[in-house]
């Protein structure tokens, strides 16, 4: 099993560079406007309140913040909330950021238009009790949004994580239809919308599985 501050070393220690991939800082103009018309097409319409759950350093919360919602971002690691706390400011934006654990966000109650993870369930020792946890902070109507994929460099060194990262139940990525299968009785609808294809998501090329799954309750 992992350990929760083991996990938070982790990503504080991948803070400093975390953005230097294109699909995390969103620093190219392709990349940042590629997300920014995905997350127009998924989100609710403007004003929502959003709950980024293992956000990172933020990119994402604030494509969202400056479509005009209100964002909350829940991480683990310190240093990411705080890379994200740094980065709404300075692009005059405003959102909440909050440490915790994203598979039970500390929101207080608190319900949301719409609940988004990327490429998180991976890292969780219970993925499926995330996803219980995420629907229950759902207003109804409301939309749970998981970009997610497998990948191959997780699979060819699944100890590369944490100590006890071997036994996660979905490291390394998690299939589709396997997710689906998971989400569907928690859901009143959902899809998927493959994302392998489209170089600019990513900064470039990419011969692995990623895609999102939209579900409304």
């Amino acid at each position: 099993m992992t350990d929760a501050s083991a996990i938070a070393d982790y990503w504080d220690a991948a803070a400093p560079s975390f953005d230097e991939e294109p699909d995390h800082g969103l620093r190219g103009e392709a990349t940042r406007r590629a997300w920014a018309e995905l997350l127009r097409k998924w989100a609710p319409s403007p004003p929502g309140d959003v709950l980024d759950v293992g956000c990172g350093t933020g990119s994402l919360s604030a494509l969202l913040a400056a479509a005009g919602h209100r964002v909350t971002g829940v991480d683990l690691a310190p240093a990411m909330v705080e890379c994200a706390r740094t980065k709404m400011a300075a692009a005059g934006l405003r959102g909440s950021f909050l440490v915790g654990d994203a598979a039970a966000p500390p929101t207080e109650g608190g319900q949301f238009d719409m609940v988004l993870a990327r490429h998180l369930l991976w890292t969780l020792p219970d993925p499926r009790a995330a996803l219980r946890e995420w629907v229950a902070r759902l207003r109804p109507g409301g939309t749970l949004l998981l970009v997610e994929g497998r990948w191959r460099q997780a699979r060819q060194s699944p100890g590369a994580y944490v100590a006890g990262s071997e036994s996660l139940p979905w490291g390394g990525g998690v299939l589709a239809d396997d997710l689906a299968a998971a989400v569907g009785p928690l859901v009143s609808d959902q899809r998927v919308e493959p994302l392998s294809g489209d170089s600019d998501l990513w900064g470039r090329p990419v011969d692995d599985i990623r895609y999102a799954l939209i579900a409304h309750v």
